[in-house]
């Protein structure tokens, strides 16, 4: 479950983004959807491992799991990469114009 600080979905994604092993399962699914057997054998990860990190995927909107037979295929929700993405060009923005401005102390 992702915890909001901000209450700002694109940043929560940001944050999850940021476990090394979410990234992982991110950049897989990047080049199109895999079930849970192509994951744990690509990432040489638990399967219960890789669950728990789709869940959190899932929960956050990143991730969308579509049943395919008997196996689960998970994709990438791309709507939700631009929302962070978008957000961290904001930060970006925000903080190239706020360079020189130091508060007083």
């Amino acid at each position: 479950m992702v915890i909001s600080v901000s209450g700002d979905a694109s940043a929560d994604v940001v944050r999850l983004l940021a476990d090394p092993a979410r990234a992982a399962i991110v950049d897989l699914l990047a080049a199109g959807p895999a079930c849970t057997c192509h994951l744990v054998d690509d990432l040489g990860l638990t399967q219960p491992n890789v669950s728990n990190h789709l869940r959190a995927l899932r929960h956050a909107g990143v991730v969308k799991a579509e049943p395919y037979g008997r196996y689960t295929y998970y994709h990438l929700n791309a709507d939700a990469l631009e929302a962070a993405a978008a957000h961290l060009t904001d930060l970006a923005a925000r903080a190239r114009a706020a360079a020189d401005r130091r508060r007083e102390c």
